[in-house]
């Protein structure tokens, strides 16, 4: 199997990993950062905005896993290249947004 096909689903990992916050927040009616506040990636974008920007997040997920290559969830190493664009985007993520929501608190000594 090309090893492109591996960068690709380790990139619809990290699509589907992105897209999960921003439409879940625009389901809930809450605004959430987004690259298309101001300043990006800092300010609010309306529920709206997020919702369009999860779906589109989906559907490039979709693109990466269900049309390169033969991607089967059950094979091991198909998984992991899934796995690893998935927990790598959330722990970006996390570092990233933690600084406005809280998420980035030190343990007190």
């Amino acid at each position: 199997m090309p090893w492109t096909h591996y960068i690709a689903w380790f990139f619809g990992g990290a699509f589907l990993a992105n897209a999960i916050p921003h439409f879940v927040s625009g389901m809930l009616g809450r605004a959430f950062q987004s690259p298309f506040a101001k300043p990006p990636g800092r300010g609010l974008s309306s529920s709206t905005v997020n919702v369009l920007w999860g779906f589109l997040n989906l559907v490039f997920s979709y693109l990466l896993l269900c049309h390169v290559g033969e991607f089967d969830l059950r094979a091991a190493d198909d998984a992991m290249a899934l796995g690893l664009g998935m927990i790598l985007m959330g722990v970006m993520m996390a570092r990233h947004f933690g600084r406005f929501h809280g998420g980035n608190a030190t343990v007190a000594k």
